[in-house]
């Protein structure tokens, strides 16, 4: 699900660890995640494997029957339901038609209440201000959208827009997938964060919600550079909030660590790469260019949606003078 992922401020931490208070209880219960550790191994048997790796080569008929499970799609339901969008959910429940259709169900039924494809960046340009979440001008090795965080720039605390903003920019970097691409690389770097902020628990489990049930298989990698040591004591515990899947994807970088960088650089090139992530590029964020471009992207974003009367009225304008006054 993500896999993960998007601002990582107070929810996006939970984005990728689930929620955990810091208090005697959680350090006490790290002994016996080594025992839950040991349990988990082994999941799954050699036949089981064998029939997703069948189903991963030769989709078509499980995509099939999930389709025919779901009955008439109309609107904006049957666009978001594509080939691709069905066999991420099979893949996210393990091929299983029921699972999988309960998932698709559920997230068809937040898109039409929530509607991501709707906001627009002038409604939440103030979470952006300082940089703490946006997409990159560059790719990774295999072309794929990167998404930068930087916990330590946090500068709101309204939960609502918060959420708003990650839901945007998932939105966003997914529009901008190039073709054959489905999944998003992350590349948090955790300069001048602090342990101090809470994390309230609606804030979490709407995060948890959001991030696994409806964007699954959407991430490839999420690389956590040179985070506070603190993080490795909760791991144990707190991996097992996510899908194991997603598990394998979170990646703990450290300049030191001559392994992790270079499962980093398999994945970069040092050139583009930037400097506050190992690499040799220079990269300011400039809220004002981004705001143009993101302006911009609405524009696309209402025309996949056949939303164009939309952007074209007044939230164009808003967005004009909000943005790029």
């Amino acid at each position: 699900m993500p896999h993960f992922i998007f601002s990582f401020t107070r929810y996006s931490y939970l984005l990728l660890f689930g929620f955990v208070r810091y208090n005697p209880f959680v350090i006490q219960l790290s002994a016996a995640s080594l025992f839950i550790e040991s349990m988990f191994r082994g999941r799954g048997s050699h036949r089981q494997q064998q029939e997703q790796e069948q189903h991963e080569q030769h989709p078509e008929s499980k995509i099939n029957e999930l389709r025919s499970a779901l009955g008439p799609l109309s609107g904006r339901s049957l666009k978001y339901c594509t080939d691709a969008c069905l066999k991420r959910y099979l893949e996210a429940r393990n091929w299983n038609i029921e699972k999988a259709k309960k998932m698709l169900e559920e997230t068809l039924a937040w898109r039409s209440t929530y509607k991501p494809e709707e906001i627009r960046w002038h409604e939440i340009a103030a979470e952006g201000e300082t940089g703490k979440v946006f997409r990159s001008n560059f790719h990774d090795r295999f072309g794929r959208t990167v998404l930068i965080m930087k916990p330590g720039l946090q500068n709101t605390t309204g939960m609502d827009n918060q959420m708003r903003q990650l839901v945007y920019l998932i939105e966003n970097a997914i529009l901008n997938l190039p073709e054959g691409q489905e999944e998003i690389v992350w590349l948090i770097d955790f300069t001048g964060w602090s342990f101090s902020t809470n994390v309230p628990i609606k804030t979490a489990r709407e995060t948890i919600s959001i991030l696994q049930n409806h964007y699954p298989q959407r991430l490839a990698v999420a690389f956590l550079y040179s985070p506070p040591r603190i993080f490795e004591a909760f791991w144990k515990i707190v991996k097992y909030f996510l899908d194991p899947k997603t598990f394998q994807k979170v990646k703990f970088v450290y300049p030191k660590n001559k392994e992790s960088v270079e499962i980093m650089k398999s994945c970069f090139d040092v050139d583009n790469l930037p400097t506050e992530f190992g690499g040799k590029a220079t990269l300011k964020y400039d809220h004002e260019e981004f705001s143009r471009l993101m302006v911009q992207d609405d524009v696309k974003t209402a025309k996949f949606w056949d939303l164009d009367q939309k952007i074209n009225g007044n939230d164009a304008k808003e967005s004009r003078v909000s943005c790029l006054a």
